[in-house]
C-alpha cells in the first residue's frame, strides 16, 4: 500500500525541482556607451566653445527675423501631412503603453450563456441523473438545461515585475516618438527655410539675367550701327544676336526653377500651388544670423534625434529584460462568480444557484524553450543594433556641427572674393563697351567681359544664398527649431 503522504511529497519536490529548472535564463549582452562618454570638450581645435551661449535653444521665431518666412513656417506647421503622420505615430506608441499597462490589473468579464446536453443513460453522469431529485417527485429533466450568468477575472501577478518592464519599455519608446516628432519640427524648419533663401536667390537671378538681356540689346544695335559704318562685320552681329537668344533662353530656365520652387515651398506647407509672398529686393543686403555652438555635449540635451536615439536605447534594453524574464514561471489567478440552474426559473435561489470557484496556476516553460530563446537572442540583437544607432547619431551630429563651423567661414570668405570680382568686372564692362563704341576693342573682348560678369553676379548670387542656409543647417544641427 503506498503511503499518500510520501506520494505527495515526492510530487511536490519534482514540480518544484522543474519550475527551479525552468527558471534558468540566459544573459544578456552587457553594453557600454562609451561614444557618449568620450564626447570632446570643443567641435575643433580652433574654436573654444562658451556653454553659456548656444543658439541651438533659440526659439525660431526668435531666430527668423522675416515675417514671411516666419509665415511660411507657420503654415508648414499646421498643414505639413509628414508632421501629421509622425503625431500618429505618437498616438500609437501612446496607445501601446495603455496596452501594456492595462496587463498589470485583473481582467474581469461578465457574460451570461445557456445550452443543452444529453448524456448516456448507462454512464456514471446520466446514472446520477436519473437518481436525482430536485424536488419530491421531480426527477432530472432529459436531456438537461444549463443557463449561467455571472463575472470571470483573470490576473498575472507580475510576480517577476516582467509586465512592469514591458510597460516602462513602451514609455520609452512612446518618448522616443515625441522626440522623433521634434525632430521632424526642426528638419521642417531647416526645407522651409532653405527653399525660401532658394526661392529668393532665384529672383535676383532672374533679375541679373533681364539685365543682362537689356544690355546684349543694346550690345547689337551698336554693332549694327557699326556695320552700317564699316567699323564691324556681320560675325560680329551675328555673335551678339546669338549671345541675346543664350540670355533669353536663360531667363525661361529661372522662370521654370522658380516655379518649382514656390510649389516645393507650398509642399510643403501642405497647400495646392499658390504664390509665395516674399520680398526679393532686400536679399544681397541679408546679414546672416549670428551663431553660437556651445560645447559638444549639450548636443545631447539639445538635438531631438539624439535624445530619440537614446531612449530608442533604452527601451531595447527593457525589451531584453523583459524578453529574459519569460524563462520565469508566470503565476495567474482565476475566479469565477455567478449564478448557474438547469431551469431560468432556479435562477433566482439563493443560494442554492450561486457558483463560483477560485483557481491559482504557477507554471514556466520547460522543454520546448526555442521560441522564448528566439525572442530574448532577437531583442538582445535590438539593443546592441540601437546602441550603434545611438553611438551612430551622437558621431554624425558632432561632425554635422564641425563642418558647417568651417563652412559658415569659407563661406563668407567666399562672398567678399565674390562681391570684390563683381565691382571689377562691371567696371570692366562699362571700359569695354566704351573702346567698341569708338572702334578700339573689338566684339570678343566686349562679350567675354559681359559673360564673366555675369557670371560673377550669378555666383555671388548663390554665395549669399549659401551663406543664409547654412546658419539655418548650423542652427538645425545644434537642436534649435523645435522649441
Amino acid at each position: 500500500m503506498i503511503n499518500m503522504k510520501i506520494y505527495n511529497k515526492y510530487i511536490a519536490a519534482i514540480a518544484l525541482s522543474l519550475i527551479l529548472a525552468s527558471c534558468k535564463a540566459p544573459m544578456a549582452t552587457v553594453i557600454k556607451d562609451e561614444m557618449k562618454e568620450n564626447v570632446p570638450q570643443n567641435f575643433n581645435q580652433e574654436d573654444q566653445g562658451d556653454a553659456n551661449n548656444n543658439s541651438g535653444t533659440t526659439p525660431w521665431r526668435q531666430f527668423f527675423t522675416d515675417p514671411n518666412l516666419v509665415a511660411l513656417i507657420e503654415t508648414a506647421l499646421k498643414n505639413n501631412q509628414e508632421l501629421m503622420i509622425t503625431l500618429q505615430e505618437i498616438e500609437i506608441a501612446k496607445s501601446g503603453v495603455l496596452a501594456k499597462k492595462g496587463r498589470l490589473t485583473p481582467n474581469v468579464s461578465a457574460g451570461i450563456g445557456a445550452g443543452v446536453s444529453k448524456v448516456g443513460r448507462y454512464t456514471s453522469e446520466g446514472a446520477g441523473d436519473a437518481t436525482t431529485e430536485i424536488e419530491p417527485g421531480k426527477e432530472m429533466p432529459d436531456p438537461l438545461g444549463n443557463f449561467e450568468g455571472g463575472l470571470t477575472a483573470n490576473w498575472e501577478i507580475d510576480i517577476w515585475k516582467k509586465l512592469r518592464t514591458e510597460k516602462d519599455a513602451a514609455v520609452a519608446h512612446y518618448l522616443s516618438t515625441v522626440e522623433g516628432k521634434n525632430f521632424v519640427l526642426s528638419n521642417l524648419i531647416e526645407e522651409v527655410a532653405d527653399n525660401y533663401y532658394e526661392l529668393l536667390a532665384l529672383d535676383n537671378q532672374l533679375d541679373i539675367i533681364q539685365q543682362y538681356t537689356k544690355l546684349q540689346q543694346r550690345a547689337l544695335e551698336i554693332s549694327k550701327i557699326q556695320k552700317e559704318a564699316a567699323a564691324a562685320t556681320e560675325l560680329a552681329v551675328k555673335k551678339f544676336e546669338a549671345e541675346l537668344a543664350k540670355s533669353k533662353a536663360t531667363e525661361y530656365n529661372i522662370r521654370q526653377e522658380i516655379t518649382e520652387k514656390e510649389n516645393e515651398i507650398n509642399a510643403l506647407c501642405g497647400r495646392f500651388p499658390q504664390p509665395i509672398v516674399r520680398s526679393k529686393g532686400d536679399f544681397m543686403s541679408m546679414i546672416p544670423q549670428t551663431v553660437y555652438t556651445g560645447i559638444p555635449s549639450q548636443l545631447l540635451a539639445n538635438r531631438p534625434d539624439i535624445k530619440q536615439a537614446e531612449l530608442e536605447l533604452k527601451s531595447s534594453k527593457l525589451d531584453v529584460e523583459a524578453a529574459r524574464k519569460e524563462f520565469y514561471p508566470s503565476l495567474e489567478i482565476s475566479a469565477t462568480l455567478g449564478l448557474e440552474a438547469f431551469k431560468p426559473s432556479y435562477l433566482v435561489k439563493l443560494p442554492e444557484s450561486m457558483a463560483a470557484s477560485l483557481v491559482g496556476e504557477l507554471a514556466g516553460p520547460l522543454i520546448n524553450k526555442s521560441a522564448i530563446k528566439a525572442n530574448f537572442q532577437t531583442a538582445d540583437a535590438r539593443q546592441i543594433q540601437a546602441l550603434y544607432e545611438y553611438d551612430k547619431t551622437i558621431l554624425n551630429a558632432h561632425l554635422d556641427v564641425a563642418n558647417l563651423m568651417s563652412k559658415v567661414k569659407n563661406i563668407d570668405q567666399y562672398y567678399k572674393l565674390k562681391s570684390e570680382e563683381t565691382k571689377a568686372l562691371e567696371q570692366s564692362i562699362d571700359i569695354a563697351n566704351q573702346l567698341f563704341k569708338n572702334s578700339r576693342a573689338d566684339y570678343l573682348e566686349v562679350l567675354l567681359n559681359q559673360r564673366d560678369a555675369l557670371d560673377a553676379k550669378m555666383e555671388l548670387v548663390e554665395a549669399k544664398q549659401k551663406q543664409l542656409s547654412t546658419v539655418v543647417d548650423i542652427y538645425k544641427s545644434l537642436g534649435g527649431g523645435w522649441k
